[in-house]
């Protein structure tokens, strides 16, 4: 009890360090941001905590009076002889290293791979974890990581259309909507490049489409085009141009 007590410090202590070391809020290095910094500490926790472990459950059978160096010969052979049904795991461990070095994603990057899309909460040595739009977490191996889509480098662009009547002035409604894309891009810290009317998309059998474009920061993409169709409907509403 008293091996498991001082394992159990001996981790906690480390994860203080490590978080002293390689703190979240800042960069110690120019080339380590916050996030790449939140993935290495967790990648080092993740290694300690096997190692932690590992070192009591060695000691705790010596103190039981197994001979642990005949056990470690043996699981050495039985590592090896178990090699090939462990290439998994192996390829999980190569994945994480290589995921880091690569800077593929780091904690807290909306991301897409594995078939699914969310936010990485948690990067270990073995898993990755991801936190989806709906609330769900879902476990990556990553070894299974083969191709990563990062929804958070660089500015992103956001799109859509607004459908005016063939009887509405295009002219008139294009300046309706540029105002108001205008007025809720002024001073908005989340976009990059102001919105505004690109020309006709589509001419369908009812509607003139009208294509809006711009740039916001990442993961932003998202809320501004909700709040974008709001103002677009309400300056609609207030000139009188009824969307089709």
């Amino acid at each position: 009890m008293l091996v498991i007590a001082l394992g159990w410090l001996a981790l906690a202590t480390a994860r203080r360090r490590v978080a002293r070391v390689l703190p979240a809020g800042r960069s110690t290095a120019p080339y380590l941001d916050s996030p790449r910094l939140r993935t290495l500490a967790g990648l080092v926790n993740s290694v300690l905590r096997y190692l932690v472990y590992f070192l009591v459950a060695v000691t705790v059978l010596s103190l039981l009076g197994v001979d642990t160096r005949s056990l470690l010969m043996g699981a050495g052979l039985l590592g090896l002889a178990a090699g090939f049904g462990a290439q998994g795991l192996i390829r999980d461990f190569l994945g994480g290293f290589l995921i880091l070095l690569e800077d593929q994603f780091a904690v807290g990057d909306l991301v897409r791979m594995a078939g699914l899309e969310g936010v990485v909460e948690e990067m270990g040595l073995r898993t990755t974890r991801l936190r989806a739009p709906g609330g769900e977490v879902h476990l990556i191996p990553n070894g299974r990581i083969q191709e990563v889509t990062n929804l958070s480098r660089g500015a992103m662009q956001v799109s859509f259309t607004v459908s005016v009547p063939y009887k509405a002035d295009i002219d008139r409604a294009s300046s309706v909507i540029d105002e108001a894309l205008s007025r809720y891009s002024a001073g908005n810290p989340a976009i990059v490049k102001a919105p505004t009317v690109l020309g006709v998309e589509e001419l369908t059998g009812t509607s003139v489409r009208l294509l809006i474009g711009g740039t916001t920061r990442p993961m932003e993409q998202g809320p501004v085009a909700r709040d974008l169709r709001l103002q677009v409907k309400r300056a609609l509403d207030a000139a009188d141009i009824t969307p089709s």
